[in-house]
């Protein structure tokens, strides 16, 4: 039975009290930042680094972080003459300096990971550019992002972004990394910025299309890549898209939550479920309910940071699902999922099992290729089932026995040459397979695959299985 509507100010109002930090807290964080900021000071001074300047930026700096989710982001700003190697050498040194437990970690370049007086802090390298619209690397906007958010944020529209924060986080499409591909914390500031309250954000949001497009200033709208969901133009570089990395599959996912949470206010809407998994025996027996065949591919998990591996599991993912179909199998659905140690991937698929039958298409009436045709296919010891006939559209046809009709060793024998990302694919190793479900191993990756292949359902609707594994973004 469907809950009736709530009061939407009272439960924001709940969650708020919920997920604000309180003072003490807000002090201690506070006081990190500060702290912090001269240990940077000082180490630079102390290793003679050539750095220009220390800041601390993002929601830890903006009031904008939850109480469960309150990292510290530094940023080392470098002169902007600085070569690269020298700068990549100089940034880790002086994160080093400073966080002496840090572990390294990879995006566009190396950057810093520990613990600072309580709190997790990333230390990461960039460089100190005069202009906002000429970065010389990815986080160069950052001081720009800084200033201009602060310059226009209050307490109230902070505590709005806070809500809106946990609400995509709920949905499981908070966080702008490649393993989630959803909103980032600056995105969801500008948005309440523009919309002031998270009602408002939603009440715009129902009404969108994909591919939306919200510019700050009047011009002509972009021509976009199919891929591209939504575009805000960045307010410190107009040609930058801040929404890029968001998903049509997640701003569609929004776009359904925000007139259902309009419709019908509740709590769950702010509530993080649980980590959903289908281990094989539950798998097997909704395979069977539905009459398919589920295809797996479970590997050890390459070396390569999230933002690197998961956009080329998706490439893999995406090039087995169109082999099958390119080979004659009808697909249902697929997915793919990593952890620290393995990676999976899924196809579903009508059957497993091709006819033996295979039409081989030849040309039209009239053309010189005919005679070629004919007397390849024409023989009388030609290993045809039937033909050559002529199809209805004028071509020539045969039909031939397929010398492989199963999936899995079809798209096993495809892996070589297929496109599934450079670096996981020279990981695979050559002895690689796809398997049929039932002769997976039963292993935790494998069940959070399945869990997006097996029992996809709005997580607002009454029933529904828990939801996928949220995203982890810091807050």
């Amino acid at each position: 039975m469907a809950r009736p509507p709530g009061d939407a100010q009272a439960i924001e109002t709940a969650v708020l009290e919920a997920i604000r930090p309180d003072s003490a807290t807000r002090e201690r964080l506070d006081t990190a930042r500060r702290h912090l900021l001269e240990r940077a000071e000082a180490a630079a001074r102390e290793i003679q680094s050539p750095v220009v300047r220390c800041l601390v930026a993002g929601s830890a700096a903006r009031g904008t972080y939850l109480r469960d989710r309150m990292d510290i982001d530094l940023f080392l700003l470098f002169p902007p003459a600085l070569a690269r190697d020298a700068f990549e050498r100089a940034g880790l040194d002086l994160a080093r300096a400073i966080l002496h437990n840090g572990q390294m970690r990879y995006a566009e370049h190396p950057y810093l990971r520990g613990e600072f007086e309580g709190f997790q802090v990333e230390a990461v390298p960039g460089y100190a550019v005069e202009d906002s619209t000429r970065p010389q690397s990815a986080v160069d906007r950052t001081p720009f992002h800084q200033t201009y958010v602060t310059e226009r944020l209050t307490p109230a529209v902070a505590d709005q972004v806070r809500l809106t924060k946990q609400f995509l986080r709920a949905l499981g499409v908070y966080g702008s990394d490649a393993r989630t591909g959803g909103f980032s914390g600056y995105l969801i500031e500008l948005l309440l910025l523009r919309f002031r309250t998270l009602r408002d954000l939603l009440a715009a949001a129902r009404a969108w299309r994909i591919p939306t497009t919200l510019l700050t200033a009047p011009r002509a709208p972009p021509r976009l890549p199919d891929s591209v969901a939504l575009v805000v133009d960045d307010p410190v570089d107009p040609e930058r898209n801040v929404a890029s990395a968001l998903s049509r599959r997640n701003l569609a996912l929004f776009i359904l939550a925000a007139g259902a949470y309009l419709d019908r206010p509740d709590r769950s809407a702010f509530e993080i479920a649980p980590p959903r998994g289908v281990g094989r025996a539950e798998a097997l027996a909704l395979v069977a309910e539905r009459g398919t065949t589920v295809a797996v591919l479970a590997f050890d998990r390459p070396d390569l940071v999230d933002d690197v591996l998961f956009p080329q599991l998706r490439k893999a993912e995406r090039g087995l699902v169109e082999e099958a179909g390119r080979l004659g199998f009808r697909i249902l659905g697929s997915a793919s999922a990593a952890d620290a140690t393995r990676g999976a991937i899924v196809l579903e698929v009508e059957h497993a099992r091709l006819p033996a039958a295979k039409v081989q298409d030849g040309p039209p009436a009239g053309l010189d290729r005919v005679d070629s045709f004919l007397t390849k296919w024409g023989a009388s010891d030609a290993p045809v089932l039937q033909g050559p006939y002529v199809t209805a559209d004028g071509r020539l046809a045969v039909e031939v026995r397929r010398r492989e009709r199963d999936l899995a060793p079809l798209l096993t024998d495809a892996l070589a040459r297929l496109p599934l990302g450079r670096d996981l694919k020279r990981s695979l190793p050559a002895e690689s397979r796809l398997g049929l479900l039932d002769e997976a191993a039963d292993e935790p990756v494998l069940a959070v695959a399945l869990a997006e292949l097996l029992v996809k359902r709005l997580p607002w609707l009454d029933g529904s299985p828990p939801a996928g594994t949220p995203a982890g973004a810091s807050g």
